[in-house]
């Protein structure tokens, strides 16, 4: 019986089974982490669905302090700074007005954002309500709506009771994913959209702002991270 051997006959140097490997092109995510970023919500759709971008090489600390004047969650933002070990790149304020609370609110709002700006914090603003980003995923809306309007729409383009499901732990978790798989929804129209409405309104106090967004600047922020 002949020896085993190592050797390889000349007629099989060519066979697929005998080519050697070639070394693979999946990279190893061992990117460091080049930027940091704060992101302070009011509530936890906020705070989950912006977790939920698959980012690179940025670290993303969101947080949820729950429903609190918008002047109170800034005020908080920089007790945050203070006491983490942490120096972060970008910090931004996340909260929406609701435009049938009235004058004490419009206050609230228009002095939560100067007061954010002055700290040098970027602000994510929504008026009417934080679900107007979602919605410009469908559509470009002109005339001002109270929130349940958005909750109705919501309502019809995930198949759910938006008020009473969508505040879910569960499915905020999913709502990012929801709206990046439907083939009705485009994050790059919503961006079109907000940015159009933004640009038509800048030019006014931000409680007369509606609707209008500023999400879309937090989204390209992190879709600059992405990863790939």
């Amino acid at each position: 019986m002949p020896k085993p051997t190592r050797a390889v006959k000349k007629t099989d140097k060519n066979k697929a089974w005998n080519r050697k490997a070639k070394p693979s092109n999946y990279q190893i995510e061992t990117i460091p982490i080049r930027k940091s970023i704060l992101i302070v919500c009011e509530g936890q759709t906020e705070k989950l669905y912006f977790e939920s971008f698959p980012v690179l090489g940025l670290k993303v600390e969101a947080v949820d302090l729950g429903g609190q004047s918008k002047t109170k969650l800034v005020e908080s933002t920089q007790k945050i700074i203070e006491s983490s070990e942490y120096e972060y790149d970008e910090v931004w304020c996340v909260f929406d007005m609701d435009f049938k609370n009235g004058a004490d609110e419009y206050a609230d709002f228009d002095n939560a954002i100067e007061k954010a700006k002055t700290l040098g914090y970027e602000v994510a603003y929504s008026n009417d309500s934080f679900e107007l980003w979602f919605y410009l995923h469908y559509n470009k809306i002109e005339a001002q709506q109270l929130r349940t309007f958005y909750y109705e729409q919501l309502s019809q383009k995930f198949g759910i009771n938006y008020e009473r499901e969508g505040k879910k732990y569960a499915f905020c978790q999913k709502v990012y994913s929801i709206l990046l798989n439907d083939e009705h929804a485009s994050q790059e129209r919503a961006i079109k959209n907000a940015d159009e409405l933004y640009e038509s309104q800048k030019h006014l106090i931000y409680h007369k702002q509606n609707p209008v967004t500023t999400v879309y600047k937090l989204v390209q922020t992190l879709n600059e991270n992405l990863r790939k």
